[in-house]
């Protein structure tokens, strides 16, 4: 609907993981590199972790995209499956036919990575939403993770998920698969105002925008303040605030539709939310004037003292 007003191509914050518009912080190029070295060397289990909205699934699609035809890649995207269920997903990803039992697909499994990996293909299988795998079916991943030559793993393993992954495999019940883990990295959030200023300028290129000044500084740096640098909270803000802006007829967006954006949808900085790394909150703002304070101290003092005077024995000996 805003797409012509403000001179774009396609709509440049939407909220699904297009690949096309990722955008690579440091801390997304790290993930990346870990994800690359784990799959070519062989190092078998990998776990991502990322706090809602910042870019995980996007990353695996990125990735997905780009690997070589011999990668064999099985994507599972669902965690709430039975164990009956995550291996019928297995199987049919990868391909294993001629199975009836968990017993035959294991066998015929083993077979096709060991063939794959004497050829030096990969096999990949990546788990999004880990965090909501049962522990039984994690039980399962473990016992995946045997498949191994003498020198590397023949299954690799990634595994996704937000921070709560991290206390699923302290679990001391998992401490066997979590001594298999081979590599850990996190997404983190954009850190900064500047940061996000590049985040929404690229998305905006990447929508064919003809001008990257359709947000004014102040709502940029409103943005991050609201959004906690998560880049889901960013295209949501970024989106509703182009349609509220088209809606007014205001060429560039200003940090007033972003306030009133950010209330809609309960995304208003609390006390401390959003400052820059060393930045502190500045105190409140005093609401009188020197002159006005002393006034009112006066003021509240001669009526503290009248009210003494007139409790007082000598006052009501006068009335």
């Amino acid at each position: 609907m805003y797409a012509e007003f403000y001179g774009l191509k396609e709509l440049p914050f939407a909220l699904t993981p297009d690949p096309r518009f990722i955008y690579f912080t440091p801390s997304h190029t790290e993930v990346m590199a870990n994800l690359h070295y784990g799959i070519e060397s062989g190092k078998g289990l990998v776990v991502v972790t990322g706090e809602v909205g910042t870019g995980k699934t996007t990353i695996l699609r990125w990735m997905m995209q780009r690997l070589d035809r011999t990668v064999l890649v099985a994507y599972i995207f669902n965690p709430r499956l039975s164990v009956p269920e995550f291996y019928q997903h297995v199987a049919t990803l990868l391909d294993v036919q001629k199975w009836e039992t968990k017993s035959d697909l294991l066998l015929e499994l083993g077979r096709a990575l060991e063939s794959r990996h004497s050829r030096g293909l990969r096999t990949v299988l990546i788990i999004d939403e880990a965090q909501g795998l049962s522990p039984h079916v994690l039980e399962e991943i473990r016992l995946l993770s045997n498949f191994e030559s003498d020198t590397a793993k023949q299954l690799q393993i990634v595994l996704t998920g937000q921070p709560e992954l991290r206390a699923v495999l302290n679990n001391s019940d998992l401490r066997q698969l979590k001594q298999r883990v081979a590599l850990r990295c996190v997404i983190k959030p954009l850190p900064n105002v500047e940061e996000t200023d590049r985040y929404i300028t690229s998305r905006l290129l990447v929508a064919g925008a003809e001008r990257i000044d359709i947000f004014s500084p102040g709502a940029i740096d409103y943005i991050f303040r609201c959004s906690e640098g998560i880049p889901r909270n960013i295209n949501n803000l970024c989106d509703n605030a182009l349609l509220a802006g088209y809606a007014t007829g205001d060429t560039t967006v200003g940090r007033s539709i972003i306030e009133e954006v950010a209330e809609s949808f309960d995304m208003l900085p609390h006390v401390g939310r959003g400052l820059q790394p060393g930045e502190e909150r500045e105190s409140p703002a005093r609401i009188f004037s020197a002159a006005g304070r002393a006034e009112l101290w006066a003021a509240g003092s001669g009526s503290a003292e009248g009210e003494k005077e007139t409790l007082s024995p000598v006052g009501l000996e006068r009335s």
